[in-house]
């Protein structure tokens, strides 16, 4: 085990460097790694259902993990079509697909999952909550509480249909910018156009990641971290201007006159004023120079708030 940590900790080291991925598929050829893998999915309910054949997490041990390091090394790995089921959408009488792989494919795709998040976590967006270490729903929602004040717009986004939807050639060539080893890559293209079995007829993918699929989570940010930087490097900077909003003319009016009935000794008729104040705002809400757009992603919903001039 602590050979695979020693691993994952030079491709995260590059990873918060900036540095380019070489060579990387010869990672595919240590065990340690996939014993790593076994660990981190044998509990999962999925494990014990089998996909297009009939294994399961039941059948493991170090000669599968041996057979499939030598098929890897000699290039000769062929994933599985997924069986694909259809499970209920949370809240709604809608379902969705599901993908079913082989318990092989679920390992080995663990271990190209501990590989690329090793290496892309550093660089993900601090906006981007899902499906990544330490991070979830809850804090999202802890951002949006702690560091949107004030907020008067939400605008909720949620990209149809995203894991079936991603294009395989522009996954593939946002990868290829950072990852510079054609067999790894050409692993996962071959991993997108595996197929899938729907009431046991074979069907081709054309586009996006099976769901369920265990490299599937990733692969999604990945994709959607250009958007996160599209937002913070163009969109922010061009919508937001102004360093604070002006004053309120009608608060600074009443301030002014608290102070002298202050000065003058009125309290009773200050104290008054101070309930006037308490009831509108101290910042100018029409303030044409200043506006704020902040922005969070959960997996494929995201939400950009906006402090528009009439907020």
């Amino acid at each position: 085990m602590r050979n695979a940590e020693t691993a994952l900790g030079i491709i995260r080291d590059r990873g918060r460097r900036g540095l380019p991925l070489n060579r990387i598929y010869r990672m595919l050829y240590n065990q340690d790694l996939y014993l790593c893998a076994y660990g981190r999915i044998y509990k999962n309910i999925g494990a014990m259902t089998s996909g297009a054949t009939t294994e399961t997490v039941d059948e493991m041990s170090i000669n599968k993990i041996q057979t499939i390091i030598q098929t890897v090394k000699e290039e000769r790995y062929r994933w599985k079509p997924v069986r694909r089921v259809y499970i209920p959408k949370n809240n709604s009488n809608k379902k969705r697909p599901l993908g079913l792989p082989t318990w092989s494919d679920k390992l080995l795709q663990e271990v190209m999952r501990l590989i690329l998040e090793a290496y892309y976590e550093p660089q993900f967006s601090t906006h981007s909550h899902g499906f990544r270490p330490k991070r979830g729903c809850h804090t999202a929602l802890s951002e949006i509480e702690r560091k949107w004040p004030a907020t008067k717009w939400f605008v909720e986004g949620d990209i149809s249909k995203c894991f079936d939807s991603l294009n395989h050639e522009v996954l593939i060539s946002i990868l290829r910018n950072k990852i510079k080893d054609n067999r790894f890559l050409r692993l996962i293209e071959n991993l997108l156009k595996a197929g899938y079995l729907e009431n046991w007829q074979y069907n081709t993918t054309l586009s996006g990641s099976p769901q369920g699929g265990i490299i599937s989570p990733i692969l999604a940010n990945i994709y959607l971290d250009n958007l996160d930087k599209f937002v913070e490097t163009k969109l922010i900077p061009q919508y937001n201007t102004g360093t604070i909003r002006k004053s309120n003319p009608p608060y600074v009016k009443l301030r002014n006159r608290r102070r002298k009935l202050v000065a003058r000794g009125e309290n009773w008729e200050a104290n008054k004023l101070l309930k006037e104040m308490k009831q509108i705002p101290s910042y100018d809400p029409n303030d044409n120079g200043f506006r704020r757009l902040r922005y969070v992603r959960y997996a494929d919903d995201c939400v950009p708030r906006k402090l528009p001039k009439c907020a």
